[in-house]
């Protein structure tokens, strides 16, 4: 789903039907998707339209149409002819009911819960969509991935909950989230709302209400979340709103206000202002794109430096020839978005990336030679001291035509402490300034393959010490119903003040007996939590817009190792059925 010429939604979940053979013609593919699932002017005759396909054994991705390689609204084709067309009401009444057993497995103590909940959706205008939520649950939602965290900043974990998901396109800000390489500088951050950030359990929303959609060539987003009452916290307001307009012919200029701290008693408010440029017709091979933003926050008993600001330009090529980029931000010391993301404050930031492709017109199995520098350096604004400093170059990088790569990575950091930093529980790296060299290997095979394993392996330096990380991977899919993935991440770290050894482990499989059954399976251990989840999703979709869920989670004490001696900690089991009713 698009919301501007170059922007897309890959979390779209409407309600459509689809019907696939294979038989010795070969696969045929039957799509219908009801007029009442799209937003669209029924007077209009006029529709931007296009087909992809992927082709997953020589990895070929075709389009109806497409301009150098890419496919977005802007180079989709045009269907004409398309008369007497209805969205019904544009009502849709979507009631859920969970029944869920909790069990603390340490005290004894057992909790049972009957949670009904209620989402309706109703269309303003062909275009423009209004959504009231009551009691959200999202018990259904699948487990966040763990991951190890060396450095001293706090980590970026993608939104997974469906109804933040839908529309999140309208609410992006300044072409994807500011200070890419970082994830810094996110206005909104829709992990803040209905979860705890200290332990990371859900927090009730009594009521939220959504605002997403287009007039004209003006897109138009607002949030509205009532948060529940909590341990140590009452219930908090909060809200976001967001405007955008398509300019030129595949531009944006737009603007971005929330209000509200879910977290905490303090009145906290963001006003941003964003501008985004494309032009993919720069030059018969070259695309030309740009993004400037500024924002200010506004958090009571907090003076001082409360803005950030960004700009940079790409030109890209998706044909042979070399790209770069040019990115430089800045981000106060009190910037503070209280629904948003910001690991770093105080600092200003300039990065340069260069890389070449070049694709063989002649070879039988390469696809790709690819090729990459880029330099970042971080700098505290108060002190003008280096914060972090880092070159990544990769000499060359192999594609194959079935989607194999191997890679060759050279990385030059710089690291400047001003203040002590625990990187383990007893182990704490000194103020000062540090460089290290690492070189990593990558030979990563195609999950095209029905047997695809992977490994990378990274040896170094680490601050004054040494760093060797191994991770391998393997995904199995022996035929359409059965899926099979593992990953285990080995991290020896051996400094001056102490040495420690961090494991991931992640087994993931996929079973769908049909297209109405699935049933997908998680299991995760890291040694720093030491600790084993299991996550459990039993799904049936009779139809699209109906689901019913039985979902176990599990989590362990496994302080003797994985899969050993693993004591209950905690446990969940949840049933969950939820029907979609359109008008």
């Amino acid at each position: 789903v698009w919301e501007s010429p170059n922007s897309s939604n890959n979390d779209w979940s409407g309600i459509w039907q689809v019907e696939s053979r294979v038989d010795d013609q070969g696969w045929t593919t039957e799509i219908a998707v009801p007029f009442k699932t799209l937003n669209f002017d029924p007077t209009t005759q006029d529709w931007g339209f296009n087909l992809g396909r992927t082709i997953s054994s020589n990895k070929e991705t075709i389009y109806w149409s497409s301009f150098n390689r890419a496919s977005n609204p802007s180079t989709a084709g045009l269907i004409t002819g398309i008369s007497d067309i209805k969205q019904g009401l544009g009502l849709d009444v979507v009631p859920s009911v969970t029944f869920a057993n909790s069990e603390n497995h340490v005290t004894g103590a057992t909790e049972d819960r009957f949670d009904p909940s209620l989402d309706v959706f109703y269309k303003l205008t062909p275009n423009l969509t209004g959504v009231l939520t009551f009691n959200t649950d999202f018990s259904a939602t699948e487990v966040d991935n763990r991951q190890v965290n060396l450095t001293r900043f706090s980590l970026f974990f993608p939104e997974k909950r469906d109804f933040f998901l839908q529309d999140s396109e309208i609410f992006s800000f300044g072409g994807g989230g500011g200070f890419r390489s970082a994830r810094n500088a996110i206005p909104f951050y829709s992990r803040r709302i209905g979860l705890d950030p200290f332990t990371g359990q859900p927090v009730d929303i009594d009521v939220g209400g959504k605002l997403a959609g287009r007039v004209g060539d003006v897109s138009l987003g607002a949030l509205f979340v009532q948060q529940g009452d909590r341990l140590g916290l009452d219930g908090q307001d909060v809200f976001v709103g967001r405007v955008t307009s398509n300019i030129l012919s595949e531009s944006k200029v737009g603007a971005i206000f929330t209000q509200g701290d879910p977290n905490s008693l303090v009145d906290n408010s963001l006003m941003g202002v964003d501008f985004s440029y494309q032009n993919t017709r720069f030059s018969q091979d070259y695309s030309l794109t740009g993004n400037v933003w500024y924002q200010q926050t506004d958090t009571s008993g907090m003076e001082g430096d409360d803005k950030a600001f960004s700009l940079s330009a790409d030109l890209n090529t998706q044909a042979n020839g070399v790209s770069g980029n040019v990115t430089y931000s800045y981000i106060g010391d009190e910037y503070n978005p209280a629904l948003g993301f910001a690991n770093r404050r105080g600092v200003e930031s300039i990065s340069l990336a260069s890389n070449y492709n070049y694709f063989p017109t002649q070879s039988k199995w390469l696809r790709q030679l690819f090729g990459l520098l880029s330099f970042s350096h971080i700098r505290n604004t108060e002190t003008q001291e280096m914060e972090s400093e880092k070159i990544d170059f990769v000499p060359f990088s192999f594609n194959s035509h079935r989607g194999d790569r191997y890679n060759i990575f050279y990385y030059r950091e710089r690291e400047g402490l001003s203040a002590p930093f625990m990187i383990q529980p007893g182990i704490v790296i000194p103020a000062g300034k540090y460089a290290f060299d690492s070189l990593e290997l990558n030979l990563l095979g195609s999950i095209q393959r029905n047997f695809a394993p992977s490994l990378s392996y990274q040896n170094g330096d680490f601050y004054d010490g040494k760093r060797q990380v191994t991770n391998l991977n393997m995904s199995w899919r022996p035929n359409r119903h059965f899926s099979l993935d593992l990953s285990y991440t080995y991290t020896d770290v051996s400094l001056s003040q102490g040495s420690f050894v961090s494991r991931l482990i992640s087994v993931n499989t996929s079973y769908a007996m049909n297209s109405k059954w699935s049933w997908v399976n998680l299991i995760q251990y890291d040694n720093g939590s030491r600790s084993m989840g299991l996550n459990s999703r039993l799904r049936w979709a009779p139809r699209a817009g109906e689901n019913l869920y039985f979902v176990i989670n599990y989590n362990f004490d496994s302080s003797a190792g994985a899969f050993r001696e693993m004591n209950p900690v905690d446990s969940e089991i949840v049933l969950k059925y939820t029907r979609n009713f359109r008008f």
